[in-house]
């Protein structure tokens, strides 16, 4: 992408669904450093919206990173399931939603209703006044899962992602730290 492509990108993340941006890739393919750049790029404050859960010992080290990481200016929302209402309550933010993935995985770990969350995600996404990246694991490159649960989160997964790409303005694939522009 060059700079003035990546300029006309950045104006178009100003407001609403048609205007977000999906950010794929595999792990550590530098997505989440990509979109963090999309949304410093634009005006502070900014609102990181965190879906990851602590678990164990390892997981608190990554979110302990992945925080320290992060540039000043940064608002830290940490919410597991409703992401709609935090797209919402900061609606006029520039915000960025990192993981989509961690976040169906929290809601298929709790058997919540992904579908109607999804709506409730989209609707909100409408709704919004500034621009809004979301951060997705692209899962279904690799091998077919052996356990139903993880074959109904490579398929929720992908669901999740059509039906996101199909609606919002901006889809980029990140592989080995470069972006590539799919719409």
């Amino acid at each position: 992408m060059n700079g003035q492509e990546l300029k006309a990108q950045q104006a178009d993340l100003q407001a609403g669904l048609h205007h977000a941006t999906l950010v794929l890739g595999g792990a550590r393919s530098g997505k989440s450093r990509y979109a963090e750049a999309q949304i410093t790029a634009l005006p502070a404050p900014w609102v990181y919206v965190a879906t990851g859960r602590a678990f164990d010992t390892e997981m608190q080290e990554r979110i302990a990173h992945h925080q320290h990481s992060r540039a000043p200016g940064w608002l830290t929302v940490e919410e597991p399931f409703a992401v709609a209402d935090v797209l919402q309550a900061h609606a006029a933010k520039p915000l960025l939603l990192d993981c989509l993935t961690l976040w169906l995985t929290n809601l298929l770990l709790e058997e919540r209703d992904i579908a109607a969350a999804t709506q409730q995600l989209v609707q909100a996404l409408a709704k919004r006044q500034a621009a809004t990246v979301l951060v997705g694991n692209e899962v279904g490159l690799g091998i077919v899962p052996d356990t139903p649960l993880a074959r109904r989160f490579r398929d929720e997964a992908g669901i999740l992602h059509q039906k996101l790409a199909a609606q919002v303005g901006h889809v980029v694939f990140v592989a080995a730290g470069l972006p590539l522009v799919l719409k």
